[in-house]
């Protein structure tokens, strides 16, 4: 009998193929009521399929007796309750490193469109000021700003590679010091945005780092500073960046993650100094694909009786 897996976010179409040639998928919207999901089923699920941006939850997590291995796509796993996967022997397993390149592409972009404009431009040439009103007003260089990274990981580290190629200083701010890095290292955070011109957040999630970025750090950016978000939307106070991009505490900001997502935009509507995209940091056709099959490379190892690939726990 082929083990049964609880699907909960769908993977590429190949890998899907191959999840149901080897295993009784499983179909279950997060958005229904746990209790909907039928007892007979949830007694039968051994695995879970997922993504880090869903929330598994005590409640769903109890109602699976048998649940031996959650694979999850993604590198953050705080909507995961690990404590209680620890207490119940249940393995889990991400996706680190597979998706380092594209989201330090979408921070740099994000840096970039904020810092030049790009979606003001956009308005300006398609509502016809350009020609009507002349050039749009200036906007600002980044060669020889000052980036401040929050939290010199993999995805940091690769942000730093393509800042520094664009002649910008750098320095971070992180639980401690790197060994063998040369980068600026600031061991408080008010202290490196009070130096940078532009913040990058690239932490990881969860309990430690929520509301990490708070009024007292946007104070300390400044009105000239950026804020530029690619970790988790828990990471940033969400109400105090609005207030102080509304008030222009600071002058501007670019967000890939929001607090609750999907996000409503119309919380941002009335913000012109706001680059938005919708958590796709990730979304390529290549880097999903290799995330894709990442989940199911650690669903073999683990029903073939072999170490995981990249565990968790």
């Amino acid at each position: 009998m082929k083990p049964n897996i609880l699907v909960l976010r769908a993977l590429e179409a190949k890998q899907m193929a191959k999840l149901e040639q080897n295993y009784t998928l499983h179909f279950f919207n997060m958005t229904n009521p746990v209790k909907q999901l039928p007892e007979q089923v949830a007694a039968s699920i051994i695995a879970i399929v997922t993504s880090g941006t869903i929330a598994l939850t005590t409640d769903l997590i109890e109602r699976l007796p048998a649940l031996k291995i959650i694979s999850s796509s993604g590198v953050g796993y705080d909507a995961i309750d690990i404590e209680l996967c620890n207490i119940r022997g249940i393995k889990v397993c991400n996706t680190p490193g597979l998706m380092t390149n594209d989201v330090a592409d979408i921070a740099i972009m994000l840096m970039l469109a904020t810092r030049r404009r790009l979606m003001f431009g956009d308005q300006w040439l398609r509502s016809n000021q350009w020609a009507e009103k002349g050039p749009m007003p200036l906007t600002s260089s980044l060669t020889g700003k000052k980036l401040g990274i929050v939290g010199l990981g993999r995805i940091g580290q690769a942000i730093a590679a393509r800042a520094q190629a664009m002649q910008l200083e750098i320095a971070y701010f992180g639980r401690r010091k790197q060994n063998n890095c040369d980068y600026q290292y600031e061991s408080q955070l008010v202290d490196l945005a009070k130096w940078a011109d532009i913040l990058v957040v690239c932490c990881p999630g969860g309990k430690a780092t929520v509301g990490l970025i708070n009024k007292q750090i946007l104070i300390a950016l400044g009105k000239q500073g950026t804020l530029i978000n690619v970790a988790r939307g828990s990471v940033v106070d969400q109400a105090a960046l609005i207030e102080a991009l509304a008030d222009k505490t600071i002058d501007s900001a670019g967000l890939d993650v929001f607090a609750k997502e999907p996000c409503d935009g119309d919380i941002f509507k009335d913000l012109n100094n706001i680059v938005l995209s919708p958590h796709h940091g990730s979304g390529t056709v290549e880097t999903r694909a290799n995330m894709s099959q990442m989940v199911v490379d650690n669903l073999e190892a683990y029903f073939s009786g072999k170490a995981l690939i990249t565990p968790v726990n």
